[in-house]
């Protein structure tokens, strides 16, 4: 029989790609990061002026906006704001100018208290020093003889100085002169010239990275944009307000104690506490030595110190944390560590970008999947959901840390929102990571132990929501004979290894609703240990299972021999995978036989509450239990 034609759309199988191993796609992530670090270290004296220019342009946009609306047209904006941020510079740079001409005419006025302190400290310092090694050289002995001269020896003699001046041309001489101006204006050259077209061409420039990046998903990569650009706009327009404010305060701060030119001082003060965690110590040293020269005491000195190591940890540790952390998003660490890589890369001018140039990195992690590392590494965000940081706590064997996390989601949340949210949800990994044969059975037993220990540290919060208190809660009715005893509710735990201590959870909840309850093992429900299980004075049972994974025939059996003990209570089976497929099989939930049906401990407290209501409000022969799905909250 002939062979048919493969289809044309079927690749034969020796044309078929291999598949990419996680081996070589790792070698090829590293390769494209050494590409990029390499391409921005030796194309800096290209990109610095560019990522300069893109930076204004993104903090003179809000300005262009503005005229727009006002009627101006977009090239006549775009010229005025420029102009607006060049006269801005240059009226910063005079105004230093004149400060510092206005300075130096008195500065030959402060030698004198200069040189004096300066011969002060010496005798403190080395001259003090220098005594006590003579002493000490005297002590041990190390004073050697000088050398011997010999003025007969031609070769101790020095060579007669020779005075040989070399030529300097006017070529070097303008090159040294005119070098170091030349580099700075073509700089501010480029700059100015990239912001202009940056601004005038935004919409096509966007429109133009949307389909390089994601034109595929259009409202992604525009999410992405704009995100961008939020954070950028409020990161300058806070870091410009506390500059300001820091630098009035300096100024005004340095006018009081008597420091000359406190508006000098100011300005630098606010120009360089742009530059991370380096600019407010320099912008302190010249005022400090200033102050050493204006006054012959230390006074003054002492005061300078005091007003800038108070506004920078004013400004540092309680108004920047809480600004900075709405506007960028940035982790602490991901600001230092930017800090040292931008500065190696690009010097000075590096370290004035790090910031921005990191928060641009981390919103492209937020936004695409690819680059989601860039955001765990480098954003604020925690690094783990509170279940996973739960789980992790717990099977560290840690519950105090567990606990303080707890203290502080209870503060937004009731006790019961925690325990289905993050407790229960945490234990669900657990008994994945059980079934799977992850966990010992010495590390299960663990983290059991840590769980009841936490259950236990946490009874003395009330389980009401944040503002409110534990009397606002309804009250119960008079309660029916049956559930007036010391323990009405029997909290019974699956037979998974972690089922206890959601019935644990499930019993400290009930007790700060009004109704007595007390956890059950499993195996006190067992063929062998249900006949012994004393059923007076109980009037409900709750069965808690944190995984029931296949046929739950062990369930509707539980169920059956449980009837046959407690023939009129009803049962409530709490499943807390809250997908689980009896929470949706009206069948299924038939066969078992359960009164009540529930995902969550709140719903498992609410159906217990109104058991206990039905019970006191009719006699119990009439109060036939019905079977039904409870509310997850």
């Amino acid at each position: 029989m002939p062979e048919l034609p493969a289809p044309a759309d079927r690749v034969p199988p020796t044309q078929v790609p291999p598949a990419e191993t996680p081996g070589l796609t790792s070698m090829f992530a590293l390769l494209v990061a050494v590409v990029i670090v390499a391409s921005l270290y030796f194309g800096r004296e290209v990109l610095i002026p560019v990522t300069l220019a893109v930076l204004l342009s993104f903090l003179l946009a809000p300005l262009v906006n503005l005229l727009h609306r006002i009627r101006f047209g977009r090239v006549p904006s775009v010229i005025v704001a420029v102009v607006v941020a060049i006269g801005v510079i240059l009226a910063l740079a005079g105004l230093i100018g004149m400060q510092i001409a206005q300075l130096s005419d008195q500065l030959p006025a402060y030698q004198a208290t200069v040189e004096q302190k300066i011969t002060t400290i010496r005798d403190m310092t080395v001259g003090r020093l220098s005594t006590a090694l003579q002493e000490l050289g005297q002590r041990v002995g190390l004073h050697n003889p000088p050398a011997p001269q010999h003025p007969g020896n031609p070769a101790a003699q020095p060579a007669p100085a020779q005075n040989q001046t070399p030529s300097i041309s006017p070529i070097a001489i303008a090159e040294s002169v005119v070098g170091p101006v030349v580099s700075p204006l073509a700089t501010m050259f480029i700059v100015v010239v990239v912001t202009i077209f940056v601004l005038l061409q935004r919409e096509d420039l966007r429109d133009r990275l949307i389909r390089l990046f994601g034109s595929g998903d259009l409202h992604r990569t525009t999410s992405a944009m704009d995100d961008a650009a939020r954070r950028l706009s409020r990161y300058f327009l806070v870091q410009l307000c506390i500059n300001w404010a820091y630098g009035c305060v300096i100024g005004l701060g340095l006018a009081i104690i008597g420091i000359p030119s406190p508006i000098l001082w100011g300005t630098l003060a606010m120009l360089l506490r742009f530059v991370p965690y380096i600019g407010a110590p320099l912008s302190a040293l010249l005022p400090l030595l200033l102050a050493a020269a204006v006054s012959n005491g230390w006074s003054r000195v002492l005061w300078t110190a005091g007003l800038f190591i108070v506004c920078e940890t004013i400004t540092g540790q309680a108004i920047e944390p809480v600004l900075y952390g709405r506007s960028t998003g940035l982790s602490p660490a991901a600001v230092m560590i930017a800090a040292i890589f931008w500065t190696w890369l690009w010097g000075p001018i590096g370290l004035i970008l790090s910031t921005p140039l990191t928060l641009c990195l981390v919103v492209l992690g937020r936004h695409f999947k690819r680059l989601e590392f860039l955001d765990v590494m480098l954003g604020d965000q925690p690094a783990l959901s509170p279940v996973e940081s739960f789980y992790q706590r717990m099977l560290a064997g840690d519950p105090d840390e567990a606990e303080e996390q707890a203290d502080q989601m209870l503060r937004e949340m009731p006790l019961s929102s925690y325990y289905d949210d993050v407790a229960l949800k945490g234990l669900q990994l657990a008994a994945n990571d059980a079934a799977r044969g992850v966990l010992t059975p010495d590390q299960t037993a663990h983290i059991r132990g840590a769980i009841e220990a936490l259950v236990h540290d946490l009874d003395d919060h009330d389980d009401h929501p944040a503002g409110t208190t534990k009397r606002e809660h309804p009250k119960l009715p008079v309660l029916a004979p049956e559930w007036s005893s010391e323990h009405p509710v029997l909290c019974i735990a699956g037979r998974g290894p972690l089922d206890d201590a959601a019935a644990l959870m499930l019993s400290r909840l009930l007790v700060k609703h009004g109704l007595g309850a007390r956890p059950v093992p499993h195996e006190a429900v067992s063929r062998s240990g249900l006949p012994t299980l004393d059923p007076s004075g109980v009037a409900m049972l709750c069965i808690s299972y944190l995984e029931i994974a296949g046929s739950p025939a062990h369930l509707r059996f539980l169920l059956r021999r449980m009837r046959q003990r407690f023939p009129t209570q009803p049962i409530l089976v709490g499943l807390w995978p809250a997908q689980d497929e009896i929470l949706r099989d009206e069948q299924q939930r038939a066969a078992i036989g359960a009164d009540y049906y529930v995902s969550s401990l709140h719903g498992a407290v609410q159906a217990c509450l109104e058991a206990a209501r039905k019970a006191g409000s009719q006699p119990r022969e009439t109060a036939e239990p019905k079977r039904a799905v409870a509310a997850g909250r």
